[in-house]
């Protein structure tokens, strides 16, 4: 895939008229989707190019696989640093655009509901008026972000959902080790669920992500539920069977799991974790009360 993406530079030599991404496309499936619900895929931007701002109806999530904290996303005009492993939200209709004012190329994952929202026709969008970029909250107060904590203002009425999110790594990291030590899932490890912090539900409408991890040599047992999922590997290096299909797996490398189908994880590693981080569609399953496990 990197190969690819270096090959796209040369392709498009300029991020302006298009995002340049390498999607993720299942051979089972029709074009862009990496699941029934879902598409994945990796894109990158230069040194000093401006991914321009636009809006749409599909909800999408970015996973930074490579970035100085200086690469940024702007989302409804708040700035989001990226750095690797970094969660960041662009929710259904909100502006934004990606900037690499820095001397190296900058990657992540993208995952959006384009299947989902193809198959309902309802893929809108909208380039951003007048300008190639977005104009920047001046202050780091006018965030919706800061009212995402343990505390907000009580004298304003806060929007709670399709906010501008970023979830560190560096904040997040500790949380899943600290969690490392208890029992976790036997089906899926330490998994844990990025939430929206203002309702303590899915991350997004359509999309829930989950980070978990592979303790040395543990392998999960299989099951199966009516969720699909794409995943994207942080670290580490192993397995995941599904149905009679035995998909190895290592570091930065990205697989799909159908929805209904028998799978199970294997961290090949007796003496290191193994990472995974994963896009979900139980969200729209749940919103039909089709959700089930076994």
């Amino acid at each position: 895939v990197h190969e690819k993406l270096l090959e796209a530079c040369d392709v498009l030599e300029e991020s302006f008229t298009a995002r340049r991404s390498v999607l993720f496309g299942n051979p089972g499936l029709h074009d862009n989707a990496t699941t029934h619900t879902l598409l994945m895929g990796v894109q990158m931007i230069k040194p000093g190019e401006i991914a321009w701002a636009h809006r749409h109806t599909l909800a999408a999530i970015r996973l930074v696989i490579k970035g100085d904290g200086k690469v940024f996303t702007v989302v409804d005009g708040e700035k989001c640093p990226m750095e690797p492993y970094d969660l960041i939200l662009t929710p259904q209709w909100t502006w934004h655009d990606h900037r690499n004012p820095t001397k190296e190329t900058a990657i992540w994952v993208d995952a959006l509901d384009v299947p989902f929202l193809l198959g309902l026709n309802q893929p809108f969008y909208e380039p951003y008026p007048g300008n190639k970029v977005q104009t920047m909250r001046e202050k780091t107060g006018e965030y919706l972000q800061q009212r995402s904590g343990a505390v907000r203002p009580t004298w304003e009425n806060t929007k709670k959902e399709n906010l501008p999110m970023r979830y560190a790594w560096k904040d997040i990291e500790p949380q899943l080790r600290a969690l490392a030590e208890q029992p976790g899932s036997p089906y899926d490890g330490v998994a844990l669920e990025y939430v929206n912090p203002m309702t303590g539900g899915r991350t997004l409408r359509t999309l829930s992500c989950w980070i978990q991890l592979l303790r040395p040599g543990e392998h999960t047992k299989k099951h199966r539920h009516t969720s699909s999922a794409a995943y994207f590997v942080v670290a580490g290096e192993g397995a995941t069977i599904v149905g009679d299909k035995t998909l190895e797996w290592n570091r930065h490398d990205g697989f799909a799991v159908p929805n209904w189908a028998w799978h199970e994880h294997i961290n090949r590693s007796k003496t290191k974790e193994a990472i995974l981080f994963s896009v979900n569609d139980i969200p729209i399953v749940e919103a039909f009360n089709l959700y089930r496990e076994e």
